[in-house]
């Protein structure tokens, strides 16, 4: 059945205002990010574009062309490190246990199962203050490892259950096949499951780098001297939005770029492996 023109049109205005809706402050960010302190605290109207552009913001957050508690370059740098470890650690993990909570039938596997959606649902903070005491007494505080270690474990049981969805979708008939000609387990996930599932490994990276990127909770609290970026723009944000507009905006960058990457396979991802690739 043809659908009604009116329809259709009024259906991509409403798709492009939520859009835009959620783009504008994103794009007011960016704008703030290159007007100079004038503009920006104009007090009786809203300067939109009457402003000599100016990277002067960018200069002193990024580059360190000013006072040093601005410079944010070393807690991208931080967090960037952060961000690629603890999605790498989390992905070596969970991909074999979404293997064998998938395919492989063990005994107590259900029990297995409830216990990482169990660690899905427990929400991060309910663990930080154990994590604080348990990490300064092992000497993990105010590490880059034990920030990524943190992020790998909140990450972890999230990975498992996306990750699980995706080998449920590959029909068996394709390992059971590669079984009776010898293959062992290891053989058939490194060989067959693993490249069929590449979506959805994808999928899961993206969404655990992000989570990684902006957590905020454990980078202040497991953290002293390592300033992640995320805690570098709670103090940035009290002193001048010039600053705060351009350090946000170059924190946006990375994720954005990664998800663009593999943007084919988020949409899947975000929908927990519900819609057919």
């Amino acid at each position: 059945m043809p659908q009604n023109p009116a329809l259709r049109y009024l259906r991509d205005l409403a798709a492009v205002l939520t859009v835009g809706c959620f783009m504008f402050p994103l794009f007011w960010w960016g704008l703030n990010s290159i007007k100079p302190a004038n503009a920006i605290f104009e007090n009786f109207s809203v300067t939109w574009f009457d402003f000599t552009p100016t990277l002067d913001n960018y200069r002193v957050t990024l580059a360190g062309e000013g006072p040093a508690f601005f410079a944010s370059r070393q807690a991208i740098l931080d967090t960037l490190l952060v961000a690629m470890g603890a999605t790498l650690l989390t992905l070596i993990a969970a991909l074999p246990a979404a293997f064998a909570l998938s395919l492989i039938h063990f005994t107590r596997k259900r029990f297995v199962f409830l216990w990482v959606l169990f660690h899905r649902i427990l929400p991060p903070i309910a663990v930080l203050v154990p994590l604080v005491f348990t990490y300064a007494q092992v000497g993990l505080r105010d590490t880059r490892i034990g920030v990524i270690l943190a992020h790998a474990a909140v990450n972890l049981p999230f990975a498992i259950l996306l990750l699980k969805s995706f080998f449920d979708d590959v029909p068996r008939e394709v390992g059971e096949a590669a079984t009776i000609d010898g293959a062992t387990h290891f053989q058939c996930f490194t060989r067959i499951y693993a490249p069929l599932v590449r979506g959805g490994i994808a999928a899961s990276a993206v969404l655990c780098f992000i989570f990684s990127w902006t957590e905020f909770l454990m980078a202040l609290f497991l953290t002293n001297s390592i300033r992640l970026l995320p805690v570098q723009l709670s103090l940035v944000v009290t002193q001048t939005w010039g600053f705060t507009s351009a350090l946000s905006t170059a924190s946006i960058l990375p994720a954005f770029l990664f998800v663009l990457l593999v943007q084919r396979h988020l949409v899947r991802g975000l929908t927990m492996g519900l819609t057919k690739g």
